[in-house]
């Protein structure tokens, strides 16, 4: 038995926040309902990577279900009562004058079940001069100072993932959880409200404190890192290695390794803050280019320095950690199957099993059957464009 079987969560949602965030539910054992629109989520449409949808979609939409209904249509909204009645979970990211619109506010799912726990995720959260503003990965990540501090020298760089929407997926689960396990203990359900704005700046502690802290923002050193040298990528023989030296120890036996014991005891290079002041200078030093990859790592892990190999994201699926640990899995998409990853935890207390991202619509009739709508009653919803 998983975790959350048992638990319906129903899921207004497009994009990637919430259906991450929906997904991660589902990996623990949630039924969950996503409402589509007649049309689909548009992020369905993104790409074409994975079959007939995109790699977004494949990726955070794994072991649902697809409900089309269209709000704007009073007999629709009728079902989605019909469903929310049923529900533990409903989590929404449309715009909240849209949700209020349409009845799939806080306050309106509420009397339709008391004890429900919701879920709101807006853009920058209301009250505020930001609350009308549309919100999207790149523009988050550009308003909390990410891009600001992404990049190399003069050029800024957006992260190459949706780490902002990726935050907020995270941490609504997590509320998620916490509050059915309140509602278990008191009965009472709770409401959660969450922005991308704000899930973001969460993130961005650490350089906001180091902002404050010494006056100025840590520089932009590409992939180096901007408060700890030697610990970037560097060339050798046939590739690139990342070396990730973060003591002094550990810059003592890297020059051991490189046979340079002079540049262990040059005053530039004898702290933390000293190389990363020098750090260009500690740069030139480093020659790694007579080894390949492999020798070179091999060397590194003898000599307890931390490094890893710099690899393309398109090997990642034949990582050999990964292959060696039997963390691949085939997933049905809509079109055909996709190589995906396992979740990241393993539990002694639940397995997991892949399920299928699904076609647009596929579980309509599923789901409204088990509402108890008649075969007739479907056709006409169906007849009507409700469904």
């Amino acid at each position: 038995m998983r975790p959350l079987d048992g638990v319906l969560v129903v899921s207004l949602e497009q994009a990637v926040a919430v259906p991450y965030a929906t997904r991660l539910l589902a990996d623990l054992g949630a039924r969950v309902v996503k409402v589509e629109r007649p049309e689909g989520d548009f992020a369905r449409y993104y790409d074409t990577a994975c079959g007939e949808v995109s790699s977004y979609f494949a990726w955070t939409n794994v072991g649902k279900e697809s409900l089309t209904l269209d709000l704007k249509h009073p007999d629709a909204r009728d079902v989605l009562r019909r469903l929310v009645a049923t529900a533990d979970v409903v989590l929404c990211n449309l715009s909240p004058d849209a949700a209020r619109r349409l009845g799939v506010d806080a306050a309106s799912l509420r009397q339709v079940k008391p004890d429900l726990v919701i879920g709101e995720l807006s853009g920058y959260g209301q009250p505020g001069p930001y609350a009308a503003r549309k919100a999207f990965d790149a523009l988050v990540q550009s308003e909390t100072g990410l891009i600001d501090l992404t990049g190399q020298d003069d050029v800024t760089a957006r992260v190459g993932i949706s780490v902002a929407d990726i935050a907020a997926g995270v941490q609504l689960q997590s509320a998620v959880l916490a509050a059915l396990l309140h509602r278990a203990r008191t009965g009472e359900g709770a409401t959660l409200g969450l922005s991308l704005f704000e899930a973001m700046a969460e993130w961005m502690h650490q350089p906001m404190l180091y902002a404050a802290g010494t006056g100025r923002a840590a520089p932009r050193t590409g992939a180096h890192h901007a408060t700890i040298a030697p610990y970037g990528p560097f060339p050798c023989a046939d590739g690139t290695v990342h070396v990730a030296v973060q003591n002094d120890p550990q810059w003592r036996r890297l020059c051991r390794l490189l046979d340079r014991p002079d540049l262990a005891d040059d005053p530039r290079f004898t702290t933390v803050a000293s190389r990363v002041a020098h750090r260009d200078e500690l740069h030139a030093q480093l020659d790694f280019t007579r080894w390949t990859a492999a020798d070179l790592l091999r060397a590194l892990d003898e000599a307890d320095v931390p490094a890893a190999r710099t690899r393309g994201v398109a090997d990642l699926p034949t990582h050999p950690q990964l292959v060696a640990r039997d963390r691949r899995a085939t997933v049905p998409v809509p079109g055909g199957h996709v190589t995906a990853l396992r979740p990241p935890v393993d539990s002694s207390a639940w397995t997991w099993t892949p399920a299928p991202v699904p076609a647009l619509g596929e579980h309509t009739d599923h789901v409204l059957h088990g509402l108890g709508y008649t075969p007739e009653q479907i056709a006409e919803l169906r007849s009507r464009s409700a469904i």
